[in-house]
């Protein structure tokens, strides 16, 4: 075997890295700007030694900002997107700003997917990509997947993770109470089980695949407008590879890796971003803070990743506002259980502790 996790770690010297990239989050905002700044100028120039093309991966507020900010500085990069998974509000500003929607991915038998095959086959995207893939993991155990699913049960690594114990791998025992019950005999727990399947795999068949296609068929590497801030499975990709990343398998750059939501919602009032409807407004407290007066974060109307988190009115709630029938299917009648009969996110968010 070759090196574990501790040791790749160790050899890219990741903890310096790390402590570097915070320096720089700390910074004010006319530095984040200037940085940001030369870190695109730096992606072109190497994209055009390479002989690459280079796009926008656009999709709400974060991105659309990204497209706009690219343009303030002559980067004529196209935005390309699934739109036909966005907000119809952010639809809008798609089709207002010229961005090219990409096709769905086709099934093996001809048909696209989409949104509701994506749930009726793999599961429902909940809580987030990184707890939903665990939970995937637990509910397609096999003998390779075995020492994850023994980490995820108890934080304990193999050979691969160092042979640590309280690691990260470990569910929160919170979602281990309620999702953790199918290792109950492999590891003597006690824990539930759901009656309905949980995946991460929506957006690399809705989103990352499709995008991807059609970087390969124009040549194309992609900007994108990830913030580390927002925490999550690449939080910590984005600190040790920085902005701008040319892999063996991955190149991409994130100018806005430093930015925190502040500094996003500040560069979006200075371009004057077209903020889409879902969003409501861009206000001020008394206090300074930017913040938008309706949704904070979008995604797909099905998708259930930090609905925990949310408050009141969450992205439910606002979906049930504008377009009452689109929720009523979801959350009821997008899929069909093994005894034949129509459930949806309302059975997921009933489980989670979740009103709606």
């Amino acid at each position: 075997m070759g090196q574990n996790v501790i040791e790749r770690m160790e050899k890219v010297n990741a903890d310096v890295k790390i402590a570097n990239f915070i320096v720089k989050q700390k910074q004010d905002y006319d530095f984040k700007l200037r940085y940001a700044e030369i870190r695109a100028r730096e992606y072109v120039s190497e994209c055009e030694k390479r002989g690459l093309n280079y796009h926008v991966s656009v999709g709400g507020l974060d991105s659309i900002t990204l497209f706009l900010f690219l343009k303030s500085l002559n980067i004529d990069a196209p935005g390309i997107s699934c739109s036909r998974l966005e907000d119809k509000s952010i639809q809008k500003i798609h089709e207002e700003l010229g961005i090219i929607n990409v096709p769905p991915l086709k099934k093996e038998d001809g048909t696209t997917w989409n949104k509701s095959k994506i749930i009726q086959e793999f599961g429902f995207p909940v809580l987030s990509k990184e707890i939903a893939a665990k939970i995937e993991t637990l509910q397609n155990p096999t003998e390779k997947n075995k020492t994850v699913r023994h980490a995820i049960i108890t934080g304990e690594t193999g050979e691969y993770g160092g042979y640590r114990k309280n690691t990260r791998m470990k569910m929160s025992q919170k979602w281990l109470n309620l999702f953790g019950g199918y290792e109950n005999k492999n590891e003597n727990v006690n824990y539930s089980v759901p009656d309905f399947k949980v995946s991460s795999k929506c957006c690399y068949y809705l989103k990352e695949k499709p995008c991807d296609d059609w970087a390969k068929q124009h040549n194309s590497v992609p900007f994108l407008g990830l913030m580390a801030s927002e925490g999550g499975r690449r939080a910590k990709s984005l600190m040790i590879n920085g902005c701008n990343y040319f892999g063996k398998s991955t190149i991409r750059s994130a100018p806005f890796a430093i930015f925190g939501r502040q500094d996003i919602l500040q560069l979006a009032l200075d371009l004057k971003v077209p903020v889409p409807e879902i969003y409501g407004e861009i206000k001020c407290k008394e206090d300074g803070t930017l913040y938008t007066t309706k949704a904070q974060r979008t995604g797909c109307s099905m998708c259930g990743f930090g609905i925990h988190l949310e408050k009141r009115p969450h992205r439910f709630d606002l979906l049930k506002e504008c377009n009452p029938r689109e929720w009523e299917y979801w959350m009821y009648k997008c899929c069909t259980d093994k005894n034949g009969d129509k459930f949806g996110w309302a059975r997921v968010l009933d489980y989670i502790g979740v009103g709606y």
